[in-house]
C-alpha cells in the first residue's frame, strides 16, 4: 500500500490551554511549543489549535513517493475536489467531515517490538517464580503512536468515497448505513467515518504496548479526575483491540488501545458487514449512551447552525 500511516492531526478546540494540559497528562510528550505533542515512535503527531468548537481541523497521511501523490491527486480530481499540490504533498478538504487532509511524503515507521508479556495459564507456566511484569511497572504510560481517528460526517457516502476512491484507503469492515472502518496501513483501521448530524471529531486513538498499559494509563487519568471516564475496560469485536475511552476538556474522546487486528495481506481479509452496535464490543461494560451520541452534540449543532 503506497499510503502507510497517519502522520499527525490538528485538533481544534475553544479551550486550547486546558486541552493541551490534558494530552500532556495523557502521556504525549510536550514540545517547546506548548500546544504540540509527540508520541514515542511517531514523532510530532498532535497539534492543539484554537477553534470556535471542537473539531478535527487537519489529518496527515504518509505516502512513499511523488508517484503516490500523483495517484492521489488524480483520484481526488476525479471526484471533483479542489486539490493543492506541491512537490511533497497533496491537500484537499473532505466535504462531509470538513477536515483538511494532507498527504505528504513521509518515512515509514519502524517500531521497536515491545517485549511479549509472559502469562501463566492452565498447564502452562511461562513465568515461574516471578510477579507479572504488568504489576511491577512504574512511571507514566507513553503512547507509541497515533492509531486512528473517528469522524462524524454529514455526508458519509461522499466522505467514504474521498477516503477510498480519492485517497486510496481500503475498507476493512462496515456498519450498515452508518460507518466504515478504513485503513491506509496494515492496521485494521486508521479512519472511521460515521453518519452524523454535524461535522465533529468523535475520538482519537493512541497505541500502547499491551492491555496493562491501557489499564495503567486510564487508571492514572481517572485518579486525577474520575469525570474523565467514558467507557472501558473492554475489547472491541470489530478490530479486536482492548480499549478504554476518556474525555478531554473540550469534549473529545481519547482512547488507549492495544492488540488491534493487522491486515498484512489484503487477499486473506474479508470485510464484514455489521448491524448497529453488535460489532462494537466483545466484552466489557455496555457502551454508555454518551459514547454513541456525545452529550454536547445538540449544543454543537446549535452553534454550527448559528455561524
Amino acid at each position: 500500500m503506497p499510503l502507510h500511516r497517519l502522520t499527525s492531526i490538528t485538533l481544534g478546540v475553544p479551550n486550547v490551554g486546558a486541552t493541551a494540559d490534558y494530552y500532556a497528562e495523557f502521556g504525549l510528550q510536550r514540545g517547546p511549543d506548548d500546544h504540540r505533542f509527540s508520541t514515542v515512535d511517531g514523532g510530532e503527531q498532535l497539534r492543539i489549535a484554537g477553534a470556535d468548537r471542537r473539531r478535527l481541523l487537519e489529518l496527515g497521511v504518509g505516502a512513499d513517493d511523488p508517484d503516490d501523490l500523483d495517484r492521489v491527486t488524480a483520484g481526488l480530481q476525479r471526484l471533483g475536489l479542489s486539490v493543492a499540490r506541491t512537490e511533497t504533498s497533496v491537500s484537499t478538504v473532505d466535504p462531509g467531515t470538513g477536515t483538511r487532509i494532507d498527504v505528504t511524503i513521509a518515512p515509514r515507521l519502524d517500531q521497536a517490538a515491545a517485549p511479549a508479556p509472559l502469562y501463566n495459564g492452565p498447564g502452562r507456566v511461562d513465568r515461574p517464580g516471578a510477579r507479572a511484569d504488568g504489576v511491577l511497572r512504574e512511571g507514566p504510560v507513553r503512547p507509541r503512536r497515533l492509531g486512528h481517528v473517528v469522524l462524524g460526517s454529514t455526508d458519509v457516502e461522499t466522505s467514504q468515497r474521498v477516503f477510498t476512491e480519492g485517497l486510496g484507503f481500503k475498507v476493512s469492515d462496515t456498519v450498515t448505513g452508518l460507518a466504515a472502518f478504513l485503513r491506509c496501513s496494515t492496521d485494521h483501521h486508521n479512519v472511521l467515518v460515521q453518519q452524523a448530524p454535524l461535522q465533529f471529531l468523535h475520538h482519537t486513538s493512541w497505541q500502547v504496548d499491551d492491555v496493562d498499559e491501557v489499564g495503567r494509563g486510564a487508571s492514572a487519568m481517572l485518579a486525577a479526575d474520575p469525570g474523565r471516564h467514558v467507557w472501558g475496560l473492554g475489547r472491541h469485536h470489530v478490530g479486536s483491540n482492548f480499549f478504554w475511552y476518556l474525555k478531554d476538556p473540550a469534549g473529545n474522546f481519547s482512547e488507549y488501545y492495544s492488540d488491534l487486528d493487522c491486515i498484512v495481506d489484503d487477499a486473506l481479509w474479508k470485510p464484514g458487514v455489521w448491524e448497529g452496535v453488535k460489532g462494537l464490543y466483545n466484552w466489557g461494560p455496555p457502551p454508555p449512551p454518551s459514547f454513541l451520541a456525545p452529550e454536547d452534540l445538540a449544543e454543537l449543532m446549535t452553534g454550527a447552525h448559528s455561524d
